[in-house]
């Protein structure tokens, strides 16, 4: 029996290993870069080991100090996952070497399928070698890992070299093997997989169908169980070939089997030889924990011969903190809270205070929920998603809500080119245009000096906020009558509650300050200094990052002075481990380079300037 077990991961993912094994009474060891120091899953693991570096590839890329970690303190198993080392064979041999429980599947059977290569040779399929026009479009894909990372479609022969480039840079960075293929790009499929569940007594379940078809980067956002409006026929020939990938390499422990099914047909994608982010799903819909029966499968427990039946569905959204209209931009910064309604489920690797960095992925949380029905579990996520408290840097959540409720995604005919075809609409600024109001009357409450408004000037008084991309000014002024603005009657007002009065129905804001940033509802705003400085306007043509991270190339002879044509790349940043390319803006001369490869920048760094010639 194992009695303590090292997670070789980060995040949510290790805070959720941790919590089932503390529920079977095992010790949990985690461990962690020096970024990670106080990160959520080192407080709540029972003892903690330091990998010293930050980078992944001194870290959590390192097998030989994790196995090193997991014999110095007394672990006698290790569980990897998912990401990192989660599908290295090599390193699955070196814990089984060291005598410590491999939670997972056989080296073996991780050298069969996880790298997609050899899976598809496996299933009959070759990838393409010599690309021709009339193959186009493709899809490069990194060999091994998964998540979106060295990723690229191709849709003209003369992309495909860079592409070929950024996907190997991309894959090595995030996977430590830059081996990368070239398959066909089906458009407009459906992603659907099959989650599967081995012993080693030849048992072997296939859970059900999950979709996950709404994708950014090639990165799920929103996954659901069971996948809808499939045949019987079609769910059932996917469960037959999920169990046949199983079967082909004597499987055992958790896996899932991914498919793109166009036209009612499936076609074999790959097969994850480890836990899934969208594990969740599966669990509520079968009542099941996969992490305690990955750990009982590895200490020799027999499944059922037949797995519990399904009930209801479930739903499960991602959330990043990103900015979805900027080219999904990761964002970073203190979490001040985070907290969802009761009746939905969250797993996180955060909690109040945390600090959101640079050197990993930007998900701060999964958020699930559970219904009867489907039409119930998707209304219930978004209504829970839209009222939680998520205080801290912009996140993916309005993009999440009005993706639950965009008629496609309720009526069941989304694809992979969902956010392709509407993400234009999706994140078109709507702001509350009473928040910047509530915003300032919260504020003002909060400088009077006795905690009322009697000390408030009869003036009218001016606030400016940025809320959404755009600027806001709001006015009010205190009278005889109470406060006004702009004809809204203010109802209550005080440092964390402001009740408006528009057109005849009060309206409730609650509003949570910290320093310039202000959260009102579900609105993020910044307070703006009445007149703006001259000194901090731009130059016109100026490239600057929009997000913190790394330069990790310029590109080959850029220098001041050369002429560059509008949206030729020429810097790219690497950040939460996902490659950021930086385009002129213009047609041009460079007139500024800043960026150095190696250059640590922050959101706002002037890169580069591209000057337009004069008329």
């Amino acid at each position: 029996m194992i009695q303590t077990l090292l997670v070789a991961n980060r995040g949510e993912i290790a805070c959720r290993i941790v919590r089932t094994c503390r529920a079977a009474g095992i010790r949990t060891v985690a461990v962690h870069s020096d970024a990670d120091e106080n990160a959520l899953h080192t407080r709540v693991a029972d003892t903690a080991v330091r990998l010293p570096g930050a980078a992944p590839a001194e870290t959590y890329l390192r097998g030989d100090l994790i196995v090193k970690a997991a014999l110095a303190a007394g672990a006698d198993a290790v569980h990897p996952g998912y990401g990192f080392l989660s599908e290295n064979a090599d390193f699955a041999r070196a814990v089984l070497d060291a005598g410590l429980t491999w939670i997972g599947p056989s080296p073996e059977a991780i050298e069969a399928m996880a790298s997609k290569t050899r899976a598809k040779r496996l299933m009959g399929l070759e990838p393409l070698t010599d690309v021709t026009e009339a193959d186009l479009p493709v899809l490069v894909k990194a060999a091994a890992g998964g998540g979106g990372r060295g990723m690229r479609i191709v849709r003209r022969l003369d992309e495909l070299s860079a592409a070929l480039q950024a996907a190997r840079a991309e894959a090595a960075s995030a996977f430590g093997d830059g081996e990368v293929f070239v398959e066909p790009y089906l458009e407009h499929g459906r992603h659907v997989e099959v989650q599967i569940l081995a012993d080693t007594h030849g048992t072997v379940w296939a859970l059900g169908t999950r979709d996950c078809s709404l994708q950014r980067r090639h990165q799920k956002v929103i996954e659901e169980a069971p996948a809808p409006g499939l045949s019987d026929a079609l769910t059932e020939e996917l469960r037959t070939l999920a169990v046949r990938a199983a079967r082909a390499v004597d499987y055992t422990g958790a896996g899932t089997v991914e498919f793109l099914v166009a036209d009612g047909r499936a076609h074999f994608l790959e097969m994850n030889t480890r836990l899934q982010v969208e594990h969740p799903v599966t669990e509520e819909v079968f009542g099941l924990d996969l992490v305690a029966e990955q750990i009982r499968v590895a200490e020799g427990h027999a499944l059922d011969e037949e797995p519990p039946r399904p009930r209801g569905h479930a739903v499960e959204a991602r959330l990043y903190a990103e900015d979805p209209a900027h080219d999904w931009a990761p964002q970073t910064g203190t979490l001040h809270r985070l907290a969802v309604p009761a009746g939905v489920r969250l797993d996180t690797g955060y909690t109040d205070g945390d600090t959101i960095g640079v050197h990993y992925d930007p998900m701060l949380a999964k958020v699930i929920a559970h219904a009867p029905t489907r039409a119930e579990a998707v209304r219930r996520l978004a209504g829970a998603l839209e009222s939680a408290e998520i205080h801290g840097p912009a996140t993916n959540r309005d993009l999440l809500v009005r993706s639950l409720r965009h008629e496609e995604f309720t009526a069941a005919r989304m694809d992979t080119g969902f956010y392709d075809r509407h993400l234009t609409a999706l994140t078109e600024p709507a702001p509350d245009p009473h928040a910047p109001l509530a915003a300032a009357l919260a504020d003002a409450h909060g400088r009077s000096r006795f905690g009322g408004w009697r000390n408030l000037p009869s003036g009218p008084q001016v606030k400016r906020y940025a809320m959404a991309g755009q600027e806001h000014e709001v006015r009010y002024r205190h009278t005889r009558q109470g406060l006004t603005a702009d004809g809204v009657r203010v109802v209550h007002a005080d440092a964390r509650l402001v009740v408006l009065d528009v057109d005849g129905v009060e309206r409730r804001f609650t509003v949570a300050a910290y320093g310039d940033e202000i959260h009102v509802g579900a609105a993020r705003l910044t307070a703006l200094p009445r007149f703006p400085d001259p000194a901090a306007q731009l130059a016109p043509g100026s490239l600057v990052a929009p997000m913190p991270g790394t330069v990790v190339r310029v590109a080959e002879g850029l220098q001041e002075g050369a002429a560059v044509r509008a949206g030729q790349p020429l810097i790219w940043l690497e950040a939460m481990k996902m490659q950021h390319q930086i385009s002129a803006p213009v047609t041009g001369v460079l007139s500024s380079l800043q960026a150095k490869t190696g250059q640590q920048v922050e959101p706002g760094t002037l890169l580069a300037v591209v000057q337009e010639p004069s008329s």
